[in-house]
Formats: structure tokens, C-alpha cells, sequence
């Protein structure tokens, strides 16, 4: 069974377009200070502000797809995936995440596993034959769930 679902978050975007906001008026401030002798900003801040910024849209989406061999999730621009092995999964189930876990890419100490997701706390966690544990965030858990069950079967 096949399946794709990209879910974005709307906070990350007007936090990204906030700070990209900041940016822009720190960056034309500084190229029109009077007393200033060179051009502008220097190309260091410039590149920091850019990368940020980068990072930041980097978390505005994640896909979640699966098709008859792999379970993949991808954020964004396709800068950070991750491919699961259907053979190696063993258990999928829905879970609601705590608001302490955050949003993003997490490892979890106690109990030991990676997170994976863009917003809302909703999330399935799978478990791999490794014993590995993994949550990956969705806004239809139990679609999700459902169908990890199907394909690993």
C-alpha cells in the first residue's frame, strides 16, 4: 500500500518569516549607518543570517511517505531523511506526544527513542526489531497507524 502525506507547520513559517523580518531590518540599519566606512554588514553576518534562516525553512514541512519497502520521512528541502525498512518494523501505535518533547529532530533519553515532527503532538510510534523506538509526528495518527500495520504484515 502506497502513502504520502506532507504536513506543514503554519508556526514555523511565521516564526521563519518573523526572524527573516529582524534580519531584513538589522541588515538595511546597518548598510545605512553614516559613519560606516564599508559597504554594509560583512559577508560573516550576512552568511550566519542566511543559514539561519535556511535551518529554520528547513522545518516548514515533513513528508511522510510508504511504499512497499520503506517507510520515509523527509523534512522540507529534503536536507535530513530517513528510510525504515518494513521488514524491521515490528509495532506501530498511535501516541500523543508530551509539549516538552518539542518539534523538530529529538533524541529522547528517557524513554530512549528519536522524534521526529513539525508540529501538533500527535505522533505513531514504531518500534524496530533492533529495539530501536522511533515517533514520527503526523496530523492523522490513525491513518498512519493503520496503514504501517497493513504494510508490515
Amino acid at each position: 500500500m502506497n502513502y504520502k502525506h506532507i504536513q506543514f507547520s503554519y508556526l514555523i513559517v511565521i516564526f521563519t518569516l518573523a526572524v527573516f523580518v529582524l534580519f531584513a531590518s538589522v541588515y538595511i540599519s546597518a548598510s545605512a549607518e553614516p559613519e560606516s566606512t564599508d559597504s554594509g554588514p560583512n559577508f560573516a553576518i550576512t552568511f550566519i543570517m542566511g543559514l539561519i534562516l535556511f535551518i529554520l525553512a528547513s522545518f516548514v514541512s515533513f513528508q511522510v511517505i510508504i511504499d512497499s519497502v520503506y517507510l520515509r520521512i523527509k523534512f522540507s528541502f529534503g536536507i535530513y531523511q530517513k528510510k525504515f525498512s518494513l521488514n524491521e518494523i515490528i509495532s506501530a501505535k498511535t501516541i500523543k506526544n508530551h509539549w516538552y518533547y518539542g518539534w523538530g529532530i529529538r533524541i529522547w533519553l528517557w524513554p530512549k527513542m528519536w522524534i521526529y515532527n513539525v508540529s501538533s503532538f500527535d505522533a505513531v510510534e514504531i518500534k524496530l526489531k533492533n529495539g530501536k523506538t522511533y515517533r514520527i509526528g503526523t496530523d492523522e495518527p490513525e491513518k498512519l497507524e493503520q496503514i504501517i500495520l497493513n504494510s508490515i504484515q
